[in-house]
């Protein structure tokens, strides 16, 4: 069989990633204007306009969602695994420091109070996103600190921050002035809202500079931090002694399984329309009335719970809490360098009557009440860190009944809001292509979704970044059949490799996975379209078009759960051990 792989296309990519990681050997701080021309050499596809004088707002956004409010004050960003690292390398008080998030990142960053930020790291994945985002981040900094220096720049920010922010004239006039369309430099108001204008002063006083330092960047150093993970999971889930039971893993979000198999939306739907209506939060209002038939959505009363419990308060959570408890749910909550919240879900323990209905369809759950095996989920990791969690797992549990992953995507064929299925997967990090028999089909998903559609048999690239692609790059998999771009399928399947073969995984082969004992599913929705030009996910936002597929796939991953132990249970019966 023979494989394309995109060399050519990725050889400025590589030249970037050899030139930071060769930086980063250095025992001192790095500076990033050393990695501004090859960086714009790469030409990413979320920064297509890298070299342009003319600011790239869309690259600017997807930079800035990805990093805390406090980048603003940052020169020196650290990097590190745990605690002990940071204590080890000269940074005591490290567990004192101000907790800081980025809107589109989960990552665990903390900030001194004045220049410095210390960004936990679980994998070397974390250095291919971090690196790419803050050289992009300055760049585009640069540019529009260069472009509000002549006067009738400064003159029309002034006009805005001296209380007048509503004036358009000066709106028109600072965007002339940047070089953008007004419609962009709203965007960027948007994404920055009430920080627009202070961030904008800032931007206009000074150039920005970054330096960089990685404290330790071993794999035994990863290792040693994936490992402290799994103990907090353990420690918060010792009453189930994750070590004698049956596991089905499964890799999602913290919220779309957990609303399923409550069901307290479901019986707080009521209240929750009386809020909806009431107009508390406009923006859901919108949504809600943009909705052809919002009575029929199934899935919006899971969309509006986030929202009414932020407005709500304690009192809805703390009864969200305890119905979680009630059906054997529970939580595990990161700390230190793996910001990845894990859920132990005991399936003899779920109420029937509380499930959501879609869940209970031809099967008969009340089999359940013999189970021992849980699932494991958790808040689906960034590249690499998927390989290790994964692997620790499958080493400390009695056995893996399922991998079951549900996750963002690029899709090159299809929309914002598809669903795609592959069952070939090849992998940048291993340069091995992955050939395994995914248990998901188009009809598991299909009933559930109505605005968009299902592609299953298709091929997937496991990228090493979201800034680490180009146009040549994808275009030479799109001609080879390749139409999803994410990033922890391929890392997944080398720890699904090694779980079954007594070996580490290859490298640059084509790995035959269909002998694979238990269930593999892996199951991504489009939040990106790279092909078209210059929108990324820093363009927009998903609202409800994307809650749809995260609940179809949702859906389609516990009933295949439940057919499986139930299933596993029949044959228990009648082939006792």
């Amino acid at each position: 069989m023979d494989r394309t792989v995109p060399k050519t296309g990725s050889e400025e990519i590589e030249l970037y990633i050899r030139t930071y990681y060769s930086l980063l050997r250095s025992s001192d701080a790095i500076q990033l204007d050393a990695l501004v021309e090859t960086h714009m050499g790469m030409e990413s596809s979320l920064h297509i306009g890298a070299r342009d004088p003319q600011p790239d707002i869309s690259a600017l956004i997807y930079s800035s969602l990805r990093l805390p409010q406090c980048i603003v004050d940052v020169r020196l960003v650290v990097l590190g695994q745990t605690h002990d690292v940071y204590r080890q390398h000269g940074y005591p008080s490290i567990e004192k420091w101000q907790r800081v998030v980025a809107p589109g990142r989960r990552r665990h960053m903390v900030y001194d109070g004045a220049q410095t930020l210390a960004a936990y790291i679980a994998s070397r994945s974390d250095i291919d996103d971090l690196i790419p985002i803050l050289t992009a981040y300055q760049i585009e900094w640069n540019k529009l600190h260069y472009l509000l220096q002549p006067p009738p720049a400064r003159s029309s920010l002034d006009v805005l921050i001296q209380g007048r922010s509503t004036d358009q004239e000066a709106f028109a006039s600072l965007a002339h002035a940047l070089s953008v369309a007004p419609q962009d430099l709203k965007r960027l108001q948007l994404a920055w809202g009430d920080s627009f204008l202070p961030t904008l002063q800032a931007i206009a006083s000074r150039p920005k500079r970054f330096s960089l330092r990685l404290l330790a960047g071993s794999l035994s150093n990863y290792q040693r931090a994936t490992s402290d993970w799994w103990r907090r999971v353990q420690r918060g889930a010792h009453h189930v002694r994750l070590d004698e039971r049956p596991v089905y893993f499964v890799s999602s979000n913290p919220h779309a399984m957990v609303n399923l198999l409550t069901g307290f939306a479901l019986r707080e739907s009521p209240r929750l329309s009386e809020f909806v209506k009431s107009g508390a939060s406009p923006e859901l209002l919108r949504e809600y009335q943009r909705l052809e038939n919002p009575e029929a959505e199934q899935n919006f009363v899971y969309y509006a719970l986030r929202r009414y419990i932020q407005t709500e308060g304690h009192s809805v959570a703390a009864r969200k809490a305890e119905d979680e408890k009630a059906c054997g749910i529970t939580r595990i909550f990161p700390a230190q360098g793996f910001d990845i919240e894990a859920q132990v879900i005991e399936l003899n323990r779920l109420r029937p009557d509380w499930l959501d209905p879609r869940l209970c369809q031809r099967l008969d759950v009340s089999a359940l009440d013999e189970s021992d095996a849980v699932i494991v989920n958790i808040d689906y990791p960034l590249g690499m860190a998927a390989y290790q969690v994964l692997s620790k797992i499958a080493e400390m549990v009695r056995s893996v009944c399922g991998v079951y992953v549900m996750g963002k995507a690029a899709t090159l064929n299809g929309r914002i809001g598809d669903v795609t299925l592959p069952n070939v997967v090849h992998d940048e990090h291993s340069q091995n292509t992955y050939l395994f028999g995914n248990c998901f089909r188009a009809a598991d998903l299909s009933p559930n979704l109505k605005m968009g559609s299902v592609l299953d048999n298709q091929k997937a690239v496991t990228a090493r970044g979201t800034f680490l692609q180009n146009p040549r790059y994808m275009d030479v998999f799109y001609r080879e059949g390749y139409t999803i771009i994410e990033m922890e399928a391929g890392p997944y399947l080398s720890a699904i490799y090694e779980m079954v073969r007594p070996q580490r995984h290859p490298v640059n082969e084509i790995v035959n996975l269909y002998i694979v004992p238990f269930d593999v599913g892996f199951i991504h929705y489009a939040s990106d379209t790279p092909l078209s030009k210059g929108k990324n996910l820093g363009a927009g936002s998903l609202s409800y078009a994307g809650i749809e597929p995260t609940y179809a796939a949702a859906i389609a991953i516990l009933r295949r759960i439940f057919e499986s132990e139930i299933s596993r249970l029949r044959k228990k019966v009648q082939y006792p051990v």
